[in-house]
């Protein structure tokens, strides 16, 4: 080890490329599509750094062609859960003792691969196995996935540097550990970034981990670990675990080495979590952490001073890009009736413009096709009961095809009741549920907007009156994590709005921060006293 004090180059945010026609990335990018389409990807476990292929295996399809087989993915037993635990107890000391530089580089050098080597195959993997757009694609597997590598290099940095003051006589230190036993780290299908960094993020501050990906989002995972180990990471320091979430759990949640969970996914699933920890707390040697991001019903709430243009485009780009799967999408808008009668045509007729089909084939296409079955057919309820509810009306969108692949075209529901369903109920999908509310019953209506649902993620407001803007603010406080003004409630950028929400959305952690890393560290405060004290007793004794 030298003696140096290491400091880390500012990040900046990776630039997003934008794959015009006849540029050297589109064409890279056609070239990888047309690479990972020929061949049917072997996705295997990885525990310990062994390759392990099982008998058992799940498809992995693109969901705009449902038909094509894009990979198969090993499945883990439970058997293969205890084995993972080992391999992570096991390399949790060598890890956790390394300089904090060694454990950086690998990131640093994670990001460099992505950056150059595999942004084509990342790329490629996210549009085919999430059906993602080129520009979905490059923000999110890409770019975004960049930034968490080199950002959360940074942050750590920034822990490790805070020391508490030392008065005369005395040096007082922090030492920052990584927890104890192995973090269940969660994934979610709709971004590779996240997938990613669920795992690394606490690996960076000495943790081992034990990594479940999303089977709806396997093949951009799975290139993920590779790069990782590409970039050195050690065996056993990541084991990459794909199979049955209740067989996995059944086996990792009781261990008494579980030090924290690292999840994105649903709330119902979070709820899940956290009851089984609940109810296997006396077996744990600490409290485990649990950091989860989870559903949204986000909003969009206009004021009658808003731009028109602007609250229209905010509109458009918030709810149906990806589909509407982010977790921030807008899917829910709160419009004034002096604004509606502009605004309605002008959503109308660009929903009606938007393209879709294969985005693989034709890199122009503004939306793809949702994850999967179960999801098309929930969204395709919720279509189904607003055309035959006199509660609602469908303005625009409305139709499904899953015949080739699982399309549904964006849709936009004008809801007579602020509560209807389809205002309230997370859908995840390219539905947006507009409530017209009459301009003098603003007040009302931002407490409807704060009270009717249960989640608090993201949220934005359109106001050009500054008076207004801050009385919407204030009366929003509570009702999003991240809260957006005169802007779409999506594309949170790492290092500049770290992203989480509270109430039904998460523990509001704030990936893309380090208050996120904070949750993966244990402190230890050092004294070392430098005086000679050699009589007990104190001057006040003194006669």
């Amino acid at each position: 080890m030298t003696n140096a004090r290491s400091t880390i180059p500012d990040p900046v945010n990776e630039p997003v490329k934008p794959y015009r026609v006849g540029s050297l990335e589109r064409k890279q990018l056609e070239e990888a599509i047309a690479h990972l389409k020929a061949e049917k990807t072997q996705i295997p476990l990885v525990i310990n750094g062994e390759h392990i292929y099982t008998d058992s295996k799940e498809p992995v399809i693109c969901p705009h062609d449902h038909k094509h087989v894009l990979a198969e993915s090993s499945l883990a037993t439970k058997e293969h859960a205890q084995l993972a635990i080992d391999a992570a107890l096991n390399a949790r000391q060598s890890w956790a003792a390394l300089p904090w530089e060694a454990r950086a580089s690998v990131f640093l050098k994670a990001a460099e691969l992505l950056t150059h080597k595999y942004r084509s195959e990342m790329n490629a993997a996210t549009m085919l196995g999430q059906s993602k757009t080129c520009h979905q694609a490059e923000i999110d597997a890409a770019c975004e996935l960049i930034d968490f590598f080199r950002y959360n290099v940074k942050f750590a940095e920034q822990i490790y540097s805070e020391q508490p003051k030392s008065d005369a006589g005395m040096w007082n230190r922090t030492e920052v550990r990584g927890l104890e036993g192995f973090v269940y780290a969660i994934a979610p299908f709709n971004f590779t970034s996240i997938a990613v960094n669920l795992p690394t993020a606490p690996a960076l501050m000495g943790c081992s981990v034990i990594w479940k990906p999303s089977p709806t989002s396997m093949l951009g995972a799975w290139i993920g670990m590779k790069i990782l180990e590409e970039a050195g990471l050690p065996k056993g320091v990541i084991n990459f675990l794909p199979g049955d979430p209740q067989d996995i759990s059944s086996v990792l949640l009781p261990n008494e080495n579980l030090s924290s969970i690292h999840f994105t996914g649903s709330t119902a699933t979070f709820n899940y979590l956290w009851k089984e920890v609940g109810t296997n707390i006396d077996r744990y040697r600490q409290y485990p952490r649990i950091v989860g991001e989870t559903g949204g019903k986000d909003f969009v709430f206009a004021h009658n001073s808003a731009d028109v243009d602007e609250l229209s485009t905010a509109l458009i780009r918030g709810a149906f890009e990806y589909q509407g799967q982010k977790c921030s999408a807008a899917s829910r808008a709160y419009i004034p009736q002096s604004l509606w009668a502009k605004l309605k045509p002008k959503l109308v007729e660009t929903c009606q413009s938007i393209t879709m089909g294969d985005v693989t084939s034709d890199l122009s296409l503004f939306m793809g096709a949702v994850i999967d079955r179960r999801s098309f057919d929930k969204i395709k309820g919720y279509i189904d009961r607003a055309g035959a509810d006199s509660g609602a009306e469908i303005i625009a969108g409305g139709e499904y095809d899953d015949s080739k692949g699982f399309f549904i075209k964006p849709t936009i529901i004008e809801a007579k009741s602020a509560t209807y369903p389809s205002m309230v109920e997370e859908i995840f999908g390219p539905i947006l549920t507009v409530f017209v509310y009459a301009d003098d019953d603003l007040d009302e209506t931002l407490k409807m907007c704060d009270s009717s649902t249960k989640y608090a993620l993201t949220g934005a407001i359109f106001a050009k009156d500054r008076l207004v803007i801050d009385k919407m603010t204030k009366s929003l406080e509570n009702a999003a994590g991240n809260f957006y003004i005169n802007d779409k409630p999506t594309g949170a950028v790492v290092g500049q709005q770290p992203f989480g929400g509270a109430r039904a959305s998460g523990t509001n952690d704030k990936a893309g921060s380090k208050l996120n890393l904070l949750r993966f560290v244990s402190f230890r405060t050092v004294k070392e006293n430098f005086q000679s004290i050699t009589d007990y007793r104190y001057p006040f004794m003194d006669q």
